[in-house]
């Protein structure tokens, strides 16, 4: 990690880097979520989907199930209509929708997204702080351990949450009928089954840290030099945010197509009551996928990942680095005071 910027994580509470990575989480929700609503229905306008079918999606900072109404719908939407392209969408959606249409989804995002991230990123603070102390705060390998390291944490912390967050989209439980689908199924496939998805989570998040963090350090650190910039600027985190975070989601795209066939399978499944076919390992799926579509068949969705990607990681990123900034001459604004 960057000198500079482990100084300034010493001045920082854990409370405080929480706070800085809540805000990020939440800004980064109110501007990416119309994106992913926008590209999703571009998407699927032209593929139809038989009632109860479901299609996945993500905003860049969490998977959402989305699932049609009815059988005339394309996707998740009753009435998408037409749409020329990205501004056609944005502006039918806005005069016959309504400018709330906008943000479909954000609830869940918002009661999922911010505890992971808040968990996500103060474990790579404190990590980097810790690994800084054995390893050396030179050494440039500390932004890949502590991506991995803090990823895999929470994700293997909020994967329960997630399946539960999963289940409640399926059907309209109330808290009782929640609590008593969860026992059962802990009583009869053990505890293991509230980390159903976990592995193929696992294998795309973690390298995708690991990478994401590598380079936006290494971005971080020569565009502060290229500009004479003593700590990071907004347009700098911005910048290298979205560049990484470009160069990792286009190396896990893989993974990401197998969690994506994970999870529709898991719908049928659980909903449609169509039996399981395919109960295989990720690596049976990814040769599945290849002899049915070729290698490009594992990159299906980059495009439209990396328009949702890119700029979440570079929102969430300046705005996490503003934050702690703020914290960091607030805290020395009062350490000087008489």
């Amino acid at each position: 990690m960057a000198e500079m910027s482990n100084i300034n994580i010493q001045k920082l509470t854990i409370v405080q880097q929480a706070i800085a990575s809540c805000c990020g989480a939440i800004i980064t929700s109110l501007f990416v979520t119309p994106l992913d609503v926008i590209k999703t229905r571009l998407q699927t306008q032209n593929n139809p989907f038989h009632k109860g079918k479901c299609s996945v999606s993500s905003n860049g900072l969490m998977d959402h199930v989305y699932v049609c109404e009815n059988g005339n719908s394309k996707a998740r939407y009753k009435n998408p209509g037409h749409f020329k392209g990205t501004l056609d969408a944005f502006v039918k959606i806005i005069r016959i929708e309504g400018i709330k249409s906008l943000w479909s989804g954000l609830s869940p995002t918002l009661i999922m997204a911010v505890p992971t991230t808040v968990i996500y990123f103060t474990c790579y603070d404190q990590l980097c702080e810790a690994l800084k102390n054995r390893l050396g705060k030179h050494d440039e390998h500390i932004p890949a351990i502590a991506g991995s390291l803090s990823r895999f944490s929470s994700a293997t912390v909020v994967s329960p949450l997630e399946l539960i967050r999963t289940q409640m989209q399926y059907r309209r439980l109330s808290y009782k009928q929640l609590y008593l689908l969860i026992s059962t199924k802990v009583a009869v496939d053990g505890w293991s089954s509230l980390w159903r998805g976990w592995t193929s989570t696992i294998l795309r998040d973690v390298p995708f840290s690991a990478m994401y963090w590598y380079n936006y350090e290494r971005f971080k650190k020569m565009m502060c030099k290229e500009v004479g910039a003593s700590e990071p600027t907004f347009f700098v985190s911005f910048t290298s945010g979205a560049a990484s975070g470009s160069i990792a989601a286009v190396t896990t795209q893989p993974f990401d197509v197998v969690k994506t066939h994970r999870q529709t399978q898991l719908w049928e499944t659980e909903t449609l009551k169509i039996p399981q076919r395919d109960s295989k390992s990720t690596w049976a799926i990814m040769r599945k996928i290849v002899a049915r579509n070729g290698m490009s068949g594992l990159f299906a969705g980059i495009t439209p990942r990396l328009f949702k990607v890119a700029p979440a990681c570079a929102i969430m990123i300046s705005t996490y680095e503003y934050g702690k900034s703020f914290f960091s001459h607030l805290n020395e604004k009062k350490n000087q005071r008489p």
